[in-house]
């Protein structure tokens, strides 16, 4: 899987094939249904099959006041399509001028002359051009003058998830994750939901305990809500089963909300290294203790609940070469 950040300086050989554009932001089952049927599109052609998705978004850039959060940055981005056979990502640099272009002048400079696709790929709530002028309509007559062959697809709904049945879209994932319903999320999304951070100084006062705490800052995506979740750590290219906190902690009368996460069984010094998270599971609710032994007995529990949830999501994310013996 092959990222470029230039359209200009993309080789001939990710030219010529099927294309999909779009956000795909948090890469979800809706997106895996166009990149199915865009890379059988592409195999079909003995093309490639390439995604041109925007960094910033372009909500970022004309209604910055309303930008969603993030759900993925771009290299995860990279990662979760081409584990779905992607062969290549142009990660477009959105600018105003880019952004003034109409329905005609983006589909002529950027389906034709920048990609010669052969093949489009989109959903059927696909808009291009200012204003979001341009819609599945019109991108079908467009392709019809130019010899394109267009599939819309169908949109992928939740089915019999808790969420009861609608369509599957990033809007929807954003709002289940950020009331921590993080194990309906995913079952929407393609893999668990990442997060990234770097590790900063905290209090300390979790390694007092016997449960050291990795604190995470400079997050730069979607927050779950508050609660206490089990994941799976990633740093240095070692995986750790993570149970974290994720809110205040009311126990010693903090207000502050704070991502902490213990890496079970880790003991290297991980302050200022860079941590990602998946999560797997809400195990429960923060709430006050009347005393430290509680909180420890509970602790205790949540470890033994992440061990046990984390060791079939280790073992997947691990290469079959290395080792069982990890925590």
């Amino acid at each position: 899987m092959k990222l470029f950040r230039d359209l200009r300086r993309l080789p001939d050989q990710f030219c010529h094939g099927a294309l999909s554009i779009g956000n795909f932001d948090g890469v979800h089952r809706g997106h895996a249904r166009i990149v199915e049927r865009l890379v059988k599109h592409a195999r079909k052609i003995h093309g490639p099959a390439v995604v041109l998705t925007f960094d910033p978004h372009p909500v970022r850039l004309l209604r910055p006041d309303q930008a969603p959060e993030r759900l993925c940055w771009t290299d995860r981005k990279v990662q979760l399509l081409g584990d779905l056979g992607v062969d290549a990502m142009v990660a477009f640099p959105t600018d105003l001028t880019f952004l003034g272009l109409d329905a005609h002048e983006f589909f002529a400079r950027i389906v034709i002359a920048g990609f010669d696709a052969r093949v489009l790929v989109e959903g059927p709530n696909f808009f291009f051009g200012h204003g979001r002028s341009g819609n599945v309509g019109i991108l079908n007559r467009f392709c019809g003058d130019a010899g394109i062959v267009l599939e819309v697809v169908d949109p992928a709904t939740t089915g019999g998830t808790t969420v009861g049945e609608t369509t599957i879209s990033s809007s929807l994932i954003r709002s289940l994750i950020a009331e921590g319903k993080i194990d309906e999320a995913n079952a929407l999304l393609t893999q668990p939901y990442r997060i990234r951070g770097t590790v900063v100084r905290g209090a300390g006062r979790g390694a007092k305990i016997g449960f050291p705490t990795a604190n995470l800052g400079q997050i730069d995506t979607l927050l779950p809500g508050e609660g206490i979740y089990a994941a799976v750590a990633q740093t240095g290219g070692r995986l750790w089963s993570a149970a974290v906190n994720i809110g205040p902690n009311p126990t010693f009368d903090e207000a502050a909300l704070k991502v902490e996460a213990h890496l079970i069984g880790c003991d290297d010094d991980l302050y200022d290294r860079p941590i990602e998270l998946d999560f797997l599971s809400r195990l429960r609710e923060i709430k006050r203790f009347d005393s430290v032994e509680q909180l420890v007995a509970e602790m205790t529990q949540d470890v033994e609940t992440t061990q046990t949830i984390a060791r079939a999501h280790i073992a997947a994310l691990r290469p079959p070469a290395e080792s069982d013996d990890e925590p």
